[in-house]
């Protein structure tokens, strides 16, 4: 049977490895299990930027962000890159979204019929502080992201439910119409605040949970770059002495991935329920991932794999099932994939169809690419994941290699061994074929740079956007 509708549903700060069909010790994600079961799960899928704004940028386009340019957090998604949404509704597919978009805001023309209830940049203009860079400034040590963890409701997780709900009556009327449909679903569990409902904490007890392992307390010495972000934008000191907290906020972290993949069940359940799962290709991803307190940070914004790597799993009627796939991927292959998904292609994009790829035998040649040149960023960053390597490229600071077969944490840097020197000079070469990391970090700052003359001056925009989590909708 073909398949001629597409539910899309993408979370936000999920990381790769906190599912249970990836082996997870801890955390139970039974719902995404069962998706896994019917279809396939890519074990080597990236983010083309480990934040949210920029990668959403990517995965409406299918094109990495310096081509597009919405480089951090105060340049939301406007339109202004055609995106799939747009070639999907010429072609007579009703499209619509779901919950979280995080474009700049709902009246641009990013290929939606209809957003319901969608989150977007605060005020229009996100995260403004985070666009001063060029040189970075003071540390910014009022910005608060874990005053509090643990057991409790959050309007986020309140936002979920009316999401979840909104996905179940949609699917439900959909059932109705003749149309081939598209519907994104856009669910922002476990992204911060780490805060979830009682019954969830209960299943990871906190005194339970382990603390992270690759912290300078532990002898982890971390990266320059790193150790440069983390100076201007410090996350663990939130925490200062309180293991216990920590292990709250991890407790709450692996609640927040069960409620989501909760959510994800129903909506799921109210799919088969219209009868259309046997004719839907259903696809879960997330934006980015979450460091939770590894190498002393938490959130995102480098490119480890805690950080860059992203859950994905595919399933529908011409999926293979119960398969998995260690071919390299990334989220602007999702362009070609929602085009091919209704029979069409655009043969600009540079990535390509997960359909085509989940059924060809694994090709570990493949290159994934990521890059970060957002909040606290002293300069740009860029991976590149081939094989069993994974390279690292900072402008002004060493750069990394990882060998992930005998080291998957990525913890000891091959870079400056002698034997080595040829997978360096390879993969740099590989790099410099999808971008110019020294043209990319000087374009970014001066867009970085007109945008926050337009706002006044680095003083001014130092203290211009949100200072955590993007609000939760108002309804």
């Amino acid at each position: 049977m073909i398949a001629r509708n597409l539910l899309f549903i993408i979370s936000d700060e999920h990381q790769a490895r906190a599912l249970s069909c990836a082996g997870h010790a801890i955390v139970r994600t039974p719902n995404i299990d069962l998706l896994a079961a019917r279809g396939t799960r890519f074990t080597a899928a990236y983010t083309p930027c480990p934040i949210c704004v920029p990668a959403r940028a990517s995965l409406a386009t299918g094109r990495y962000v310096h081509d597009i340019r919405y480089w951090d957090n105060a340049m939301g998604y406007d339109g202004r890159v055609p995106g799939w949404g747009v070639r999907l509704q010429t072609a007579g597919i009703r499209v619509e979204s779901i919950g979280k978009l995080h474009y700049t805001n709902g009246e641009a023309p990013t290929g939606f019929e209809r957003q319901h209830l969608p989150m977007h940049l605060a005020d229009g203009i996100g995260q403004v502080w985070g666009s001063v860079r060029d040189p970075i400034p003071g540390p910014r040590d009022d910005i608060v992201r874990f005053a509090e963890v643990g057991a409790g409701y959050s309007k986020y997780n309140a936002y979920d439910q009316t999401i979840r709900d909104a996905a179940v009556t949609w699917l439900r009327d959909a059932a109705c119409d003749e149309r081939p449909w598209m519907l994104f679903i856009g669910l922002v569990a476990p992204h911060f605040p780490l805060i979830a409902p009682q019954h969830y904490v209960d299943l990871y007890p906190p005194a339970e949970m382990p603390l992270p392992k690759l912290t300078p307390q532990n002898g982890y010495p971390r990266h320059p770059w790193l150790q440069a972000q983390e100076s201007y934008m410090p996350t663990d000191p939130e925490f200062g002495s309180d293991d216990e907290k920590r292990r709250h906020a991890i407790s709450a972290y692996y609640a927040l991935c069960t409620m989501m993949d909760d959510h994800v069940g129903a909506i799921c359940a109210a799919l088969e329920e219209t009868g259309a799962l046997d004719h839907t290709t259903l696809i879960y991803t997330s934006d980015h991932g979450e460091a939770l307190g590894e190498r002393a940070h938490w959130g995102k914004s480098n490119l480890y794999g805690e950080c860059t790597q992203v859950p994905l799993v595919i399933a529908g009627p011409d999926v293979p099932a119960g398969s998995r796939c260690d071919t390299p991927v990334n989220l602007i292959d999702l362009a070609p994939t929602f085009l091919s998904a209704f029979g069409l292609a655009d043969p600009v994009l540079p990535g390509r169809s997960l359909l085509e790829i989940a059924g060809e035998p694994a090709d570990r040649a493949r290159a994934s690419f990521s890059e970060y040149h957002a909040v606290g960023a002293p300069s740009g960053a860029f991976m590149l994941r081939k094989g069993r390597w994974k390279y690292h490229e900072y402008i002004g600071f060493p750069s990394e290699l990882f060998d992930l077969g005998s080291d998957p944490d990525e913890t000891i840097n091959k870079a400056g061994d002698v034997s080595c020197a040829e997978v360096v000079t390879r993969l740099r070469g590989e790099l410099r074929r999808i971008v110019d990391p020294v043209v990319a970090d000087r374009q970014a700052k001066a867009d970085q740079r007109l945008l926050v003359e337009r706002f006044g001056g680095r003083e001014t925009a130092f203290r211009l956007g949100t200072k955590g989590a993007t609000p939760a909708p108002e309804r």
